[in-house]
């Protein structure tokens, strides 16, 4: 069995191999530090598993995600991200992934989901699988659920008190593309200005 760990953090990384290693003996594993670095390896390398963090520098996790569901839509992707699940993980299952962990989640459930996810599987926690449940038949939506996956990368961004020309940067984007999605952002959230979308990052409990 191949796993790709992909983070940015050297220990992360490092943490994951040593407590997967002592529950698949046989596993072999490749580390990826940036997206484009995953990315060549799930292209010139059979895996059996990624393991993807979100918080990636340049293109973001959900990006690399849809890209390496386009090229191997069969190869499960775990995401194991520093974001909570009400942020990101209907988002992630929608666009292809397996399986959502948060970085705060009890590290043995790491190796419960590899093998949820090697058997064709999609790992979620119970918290998760209610909340799905009970949206079921909820055609209401949040104001941020209507925004495209770029646009939400954006606000969560902007969220975090971030300008544009840092968040520009961070996605490799230009300053007048940043702008142009804030303008769509509040358009489609029906709020007016930056301060009202850090206002409300802050009232869902996910600006940085």
């Amino acid at each position: 069995m191949k796993i790709l760990i992909t983070d940015d953090h050297a220990v992360v990384r490092q943490g994951l191999t040593r407590m997967l290693g002592d529950e698949f003996k046989d596993a072999t594993f490749g580390e990826a530090s940036s997206s484009q670095e995953a990315l060549e390896m799930v292209r010139h390398e059979n895996w059996d598993v990624v393991i993807l963090d979100l918080g990636l520098p340049g293109r973001g996790g959900l990006e690399v995600l849809k890209d390496i569901h386009a090229d191997r839509p069969r190869l499960p992707v775990i995401i194991f991200s520093m974001y909570p699940e009400e942020l990101y993980a209907v988002r992630v299952l929608q666009a292809g992934a397996s399986g959502y962990l948060t970085k705060e989640s009890a590290p043995e459930l790491m190796a419960t989901a590899v093998r949820k996810v090697l058997t064709g599987g999609k790992y979620v926690s119970p918290s998760l699988a209610e909340r799905l449940a009970n949206q079921l038949g909820d055609v209401s939506r949040q104001p941020h659920e209507l925004l495209s996956d770029r646009e939400f990368e954006v606000l969560r961004l902007i969220g975090a008190g971030k300008t544009v020309s840092v968040i520009a940067d961070e996605l490799s984007l230009s300053v007048k593309t940043v702008s142009t999605y804030r303008a769509r952002i509040l358009e489609k959230m029906r709020l007016k200005t930056t301060a009202e979308l850090i206002r409300y990052a802050i009232e869902h409990g996910w600006a940085d």
